[in-house]
């Protein structure tokens, strides 16, 4: 997984520096991203405060665990199923 060079409480500085009337292109440049990082940012992280960035990311890690456990359990089903049939 891609890990990012940003921490959430920076994206969130950032955004509320565009605002405040700061415009995109500056922060940019000041920041060392592109400007459609800036917007992807917005999108996903617009209106938040910090706590809520945080409880975001811990319940994305806990929903791709459970994805993980889920997809591991469908397949030992599978496997099993395979089983079962070369059986009978």
């Amino acid at each position: 997984m891609k890990r990012t060079r940003f921490t959430e409480e920076q994206i969130i500085g950032v955004l509320k520096e565009a605002e405040a009337g700061a415009k995109t292109a500056d922060l940019a440049r000041r920041h060392g991203v592109s400007e459609a990082t800036i917007y992807n940012w917005k999108a996903k992280y617009g209106g938040l405060e910090v706590s809520d960035a945080k409880r975001l990311r811990a319940l994305e890690d806990e929903n791709a665990k459970l994805k993980r456990l889920l997809a591991e359990a469908m397949l030992d089903n599978a496997g099993l199923k395979d089983l079962l049939a070369k059986n009978w």
